[in-house]
């Protein structure tokens, strides 16, 4: 994630665009006060705590307080928070506050040493030894960090460490308890120890299509055992990118916590004279001579060498290269990830923090202009391929190919993604064959991640009280994708059921007549003064609750932002303190009654 430069003063302003140009990092700032920068906000707690949600680090040109207030809400488990710095208006000092698990005080120094100004680091271990053991340098992996207090805590209080191996640590050695040891071969650490193995192992991997997973880890676990690599040493996994989407090649990266990258059967083939056991029947099957073994090489680079080739189990092979050093930019290119995002109304507040990480790990953002334009400064920077209202098929089409490529997309709707939005439609693509105009072989081949969002059917309800406290259902009242036929019909059976009824899209322009229509309907079922919320704009800040009787609904009331929301005959408006508010009882007055008799 890249880090973010936040500025909510004009006396800050000038500090904030000297970091900027000195670290190439983006400024944001606060609309009104600081006049030039690559995104304004209004509200700094806001603002700040949605990046942070987002897993940005983020230095912000502030008092730390101001930072405090707006992430304390939120805060969870320590190694998963990204830094927060905050750097006072004369840039006198860098105070990290948080992420010292995440590089805090590495991007501190950075600051610092980029302002010649002191980071006013207060982690003891870094104090003291001036590095962060639990957070090794790029190419290199800790394979126990649960001792990593233990370690630090006798490192302040005895002798220096035993440094077996390589030193990756700028400090002297010692003579124990602690260790630090690297290697590239498995070790069994003492409760003082700590391990680090350098990421030069790659792993090329190939099987059948519908391999079961546990073979190709058991091939996997015997290749790193007899060649004498920790698997925590390997740096990715790779194979031909026609297996994108293989079940146990994504299961084994899972496993080991690395990568999988994917390359074409060209590139793999310019690997073909390095290769132990090049095949003409692999050759005429996919396009390349080996994939297993092409696969560990193209990983590796030029400077790679085989170091167990290829090795078979009935449905499966893999193979073993070793890079001279630490691997830390990798060739291939990524399975494509497309996240169907929900992001509710539009506001933050109401948008989950997984749908923020989504978004903030993209590469591209796609969907309808306005809702990419509700993130704000969630989109400020990145790839936006904007569609227009009815082009849904084209969105989501363009969303999977562009996946299909290798990038991260995230498709974003408002609302739930799957409620009356794109879900549907991604997944309709994907099952459609080539022949029914569906997507190509590598967009099929992506992983999809749907994430839930507050839909206008939840948000109205919230806002109205508890009106979905019994059995409810939701209809939409357009005909456009739905034979109007098909829609009285669900209008009759959910009347007669007795539904509380969300009727989303529920007029256009053209369409005025199936609301009325649905209210003549439901008055043969329940009672004339059935309470109705007429709920626009949700969540914004042109909110409106209209509440009527059933028998007074009027067509001419509600557009294309209102969501109407029915109650069943056993809805109440109740008159508080506060207003009027919708509930609908589920039978606790019957429970309660029976328990006293």
């Amino acid at each position: 994630m890249t880090p973010i430069i936040v500025c909510i003063s004009r006396a800050g302003e000038a500090l904030g665009h000297r970091l900027s140009g000195a670290l190439g990092l983006p400024l944001h700032g606060r609309a009104g006060r600081v006049n030039e920068a690559d995104v304004h906000f209004d509200n700094a707690l806001t603002h700040v705590r949605d990046l942070f949600l987002a897993g940005h680090p983020v230095i912000g040109v502030c008092a730390a307080g101001i930072l405090i207030r707006a992430v304390a809400p939120v805060l969870g488990d320590k190694r998963d928070e990204p830094p927060l710095l905050s750097v006072p208006d004369d840039g006198s000092t860098v105070i990290p506050l948080l992420g010292g698990h995440r590089g805090a005080n590495r991007l501190a120094r950075q600051v610092a040493e980029a302002l010649d100004a002191p980071a006013a680091v207060s982690t003891a271990g870094d104090l003291a030894l001036g590095v962060a053991l639990d957070a090794p340098p790029a190419g290199w992996r800790l394979a126990n960090p649960d001792n990593a207090r233990a370690v630090m805590a006798e490192l302040l209080s005895g002798d220096g460490p035993l440094i077996e191996g390589q030193p990756i640590w700028d400090m002297a050695p010692g003579a124990g308890p602690a260790r630090l040891v690297t290697s590239l071969a498995p070790v069994t650490p003492g409760p003082l120890d700590l391990v680090y193995h350098p990421q030069r192992a790659l792993l090329g991997l190939g099987c059948a299509r519908g391999c079961d997973p546990d073979e190709l880890w058991d091939l996997v676990k015997g290749a790193l055992a007899n060649s004498g690599v920790a698997p925590g040493s390997v740096a990715a996994v790779g194979s031909l990118d026609l297996k994108a989407d293989e079940p146990a090649m994504i299961e084994v990266a899972k496993r080991l916590g690395v990568p999988f990258r994917l390359f074409t059967a060209d590139e793999l083939s310019a690997e073909a004279p390095r290769l132990a056991n090049p095949s003409q029947v692999v050759q005429a099957e996919v396009g390349c001579p080996g994939v297993s073994e092409g696969a560990a090489l193209a990983l590796g680079g030029a400077a790679a060498e085989l170091v167990v080739p290829k090795r078979k189990s009935a449905n499966a092979t893999c193979a073993l290269a070793l890079a001279p050093e630490p691997v830390t930019e990798l060739a291939g290119r990524a399975r494509g990830r497309l996240s169907v995002v929900g992001i509710g109304p539009g506001q933050s507040g109401w948008r989950t923090p997984e749908a923020s990480r989504l978004i903030a790990e993209a590469d591209e953002l796609v969907g309808y202009g306005l809702y990419i334009d509700l993130l704000g400064p969630l989109a400020a920077g990145k790839r936006r391929t904007d569609f227009p209202l009815g082009g849904e098929e084209d969105r989501c089409r363009y969303a999977l190919e562009a996946a299909g490529a290798g990038r991260n997309v995230a498709l974003i709707c408002s609302g739930d993604a799957g409620i009356y939005a794109m879900g549907a439609l991604v997944f309709e693509l994907l099952d459609r064959g080539p022949e029914a105009l569906g997507v190509s072989d590598a967009a099929r081949r992506v992983e999809v991640v749907c994430t839930p969002g507050v839909s206008a059917l939840q948000a109205a309800a919230a806002r109205a009280g508890a009106p979905l406290g019994h059995d409810f259902c939701a209809i939409s009242l357009s005909d456009l994708l739905t034979p109007r036929e098909d829609i009285v019909r669900r209008l009759h059976a959910a009347a007669e059921g007795d539904f509380v009824i969300a009727f989303y899209n529920p007029v256009s322009r053209r369409r005025r007549t199936l609301l009325a229509e649905a209210r003549d309907i439901l008055l043969g079922h329940r009672p004339a003064d059935t309470p109705v919320l007429l709920a626009s704009s949700l969540g914004r800040p042109e909110e409106e609750l209209r509440y009527r009787r059933l028998a007074d609904l009027d067509v001419d009331e509600v557009d294309m932002l209102t969501v109407v929301l029915v109650g069943s005959s056993q809805s109440r408006l109740a008159a508080l303190g506060e207003g009027p508010r919708m509930f609908t009882p589920r039978g606790y007055a019957r429970k309660i009654d029976g328990d006293l008799a």
